[in-house]
């Protein structure tokens, strides 16, 4: 099995073709040949997994660091992360292998080294500019929304437009599923104005409340979404923030939360 191969399994490759954008029709004779599809995205996940810069870009896959960027910023404009990564939920929705009932919240900051849209100044590094990485998975983990903010953005603020981010994703019965039976969430989401809203949604919540209880007591349950944090850690392209576009970031963001998913997918 080639690397290619190995990087975009053949199940992830079904997947993609019904979303990637139709190539654009090239005049008869003469040009550059126009590399496939599949080797353009397994490119991009090297990219996204060993963080490499483009032009970094072993020759081995075929095209150029260039090329393979040209080919990621025209897939990003189309969204096409954000429709793979609802293909990947709904297989896992349809083969049962999603659990809506205790889903968590969680963020993680970043330093952006090239500053760009959506960063702020990070209260807990000195003010360098940063990014937030904030994510909803389900019981075991798996990534069910995704965005991103400046870093200095409360978390708080962030709850509503996640849960809203889950796409309708599909049940092995009955209709297709978009809302957690139950949200945990630690003490920085301790908002009277929140659980309002979550109830008003018919969603229950679960959080540490200040000065009443401690948020290690949410620990038998928040833990799984602590793993997938440290899972994201492991595609090193969001160690740090190298993109001046947010829509970039949020990307390969999307990249590594769709290969966590379509790792259980594989089991």
């Amino acid at each position: 099995m080639g690397i290619v191969e190995r990087l975009v399994p053949d199940e992830l490759w079904e997947l993609f073709q019904r979303v990637v954008p139709p190539a654009p029709t090239r005049p008869q004779g003469g040009g550059r040949r126009r590399y496939g599809d599949r080797e353009v995205l397994a490119a991009i996940v090297f990219v996204a997994a060993s963080g490499c810069t483009w032009r970094q870009l072993p020759p081995s896959f075929g095209p150029s660091g260039p090329t393979a960027h040209r080919r990621f910023t025209e897939w990003t404009k189309a969204r096409v992360r954000a429709k793979l990564h609802r293909l990947v939920l709904d297989e896992l929705g349809a083969h049962g292998k999603l659990d809506w009932s205790r889903c968590a919240i969680d963020s993680v900051t970043v330093r952006a080294m090239k500053g760009g849209n959506l960063t702020g100044p990070n209260p807990v590094d000195r003010g360098e500019k940063g990014s937030k990485i904030h994510l909803i998975t389900d019981r075991a983990g798996l990534p069910l929304s995704v965005g991103i903010s400046g870093a200095d953005l409360h978390d708080s603020q962030a709850v509503e437009p996640l849960v809203r981010g889950i796409p309708p994703v599909r049940s092995r019965r009955g209709p297709r599923r978009r809302k957690p039976a139950k949200l945990h969430r630690d003490k920085g989401y301790d908002y009277a104005h929140l659980r309002k809203r979550l109830r008003a949604r018919g969603i229950r919540h679960r959080i540490a409340r200040k000065g009443i209880e401690s948020s290690q007591r949410l620990g038998r349950h928040r833990w799984t979404i602590e793993r997938t944090m440290a899972r994201l850690a492991g595609c090193r392209r969001l160690h740090r923030r190298y993109e001046r576009k947010a829509e970039h970031f949020l990307a390969f963001t999307s990249i590594a939360c769709t290969l966590i998913c379509h790792r259980r997918l594989a089991t």
